[in-house]
């Protein structure tokens, strides 16, 4: 196993630029709430997972999962997908509207849940002040279609650039809508458990935390970046304003996440992707 190269993309990658930013945190709550509103793929997570009772060990695993991908050595990003696909393979879940099951690893599914998470990382690194041009943001959906090789899907079944994602979501929108478990799914992202670790004591029974504030903002931030008509699903009305107020809200968080020190931003995994890269380069 090699050990020592660059994995999927490397530096100079418009992918390693995108994920530099901590802001991404957002982005990952963004493309779940997207996600939520196709019927089957919520289904999918609601049947044959436990996010509710282990919310934030999930979120973690998933973090990993991300990261292995972007920093880990290429052995590393396919051995974490040929995990995901083995899981994957074996789940089954019941469409709500038909009684139909289908197998979670579908591609139209598995399709989703990459065009919403790519669309919703890129995006949000732009809107909160990261500077890309229009072809770095086309080099980026060219370049994770790598990431969408590794959970089983035909590259060339993946959009490549951001026209080929509006297409996408064009196409895809009339399967999309707001069922009891998406609102469900919704509430429980905007306020999840929070870590006792990271909670204050409550009166009468609350959790008002400073901690639980935070995290209202980031996920009234990560609502409002929705696009508009996703949020029409959601009963809001999409207008500019909320745009507006969400883009700023996103730029504030940046600026103030990178005034956080680097060695506290970036996990061990983007630490050793760069540590490594510096090695091959000066070797």
């Amino acid at each position: 196993m090699d050990t020592e190269d660059l994995g999927l993309f490397g530096p100079g990658s418009v992918t390693w630029k995108v994920h530099e930013e901590p802001i991404l945190i957002v982005a990952g709550l963004r493309s779940l709430y997207l996600q939520a509103l196709h019927p089957r793929a919520m289904a999918g997570v609601a049947q044959n997972s436990n996010y509710r009772t282990d919310a934030w060990g999930r979120l973690v695993r998933t973090a990993t999962y991300v990261g292995t991908t972007i920093y880990g050595t290429t052995a590393e990003a396919e051995a974490a997908g040929r995990r995901l696909r083995t899981r994957h393979a074996r789940m089954r879940a019941t469409d709500p509207f038909t009684g139909e099951e289908f197998r979670v690893d579908d591609p139209e599914l598995l399709r989703w849940v990459h065009v919403t998470e790519v669309e919703s990382f890129v995006s949000t690194a732009r809107r909160s002040g990261l500077a890309l041009t229009d072809d770095e943001v086309d080099g980026y959906y060219t370049e994770q279609r790598r990431s969408a090789a590794l959970v089983g899907l035909d590259p060339d079944d993946v959009p490549g650039t951001a026209a080929e994602v509006a297409d996408y979501y064009r196409d895809v929108r009339p399967q999309l809508r707001m069922t009891r478990e998406a609102a469900e799914t919704a509430v429980f992202l905007t306020a999840p458990p929070i870590p006792w670790k990271l909670s204050l004591p409550a009166r009468v029974g609350l959790n008002l935390g400073p901690p639980r504030w935070a995290y209202f903002g980031i996920a009234a931030t990560a609502l409002g970046m929705l696009p508009p008509w996703a949020l029409r699903l959601y009963g809001g009305l999409g207008l500019p304003t909320t745009a507006l107020s969400a883009d700023l809200s996103a730029r504030a968080l940046r600026l103030a996440l990178a005034a956080v020190p680097r060695r506290y931003r970036e996990g061990p995994l983007q630490q050793a992707a760069k540590e490594r890269a510096a090695r091959l380069t000066a070797a």
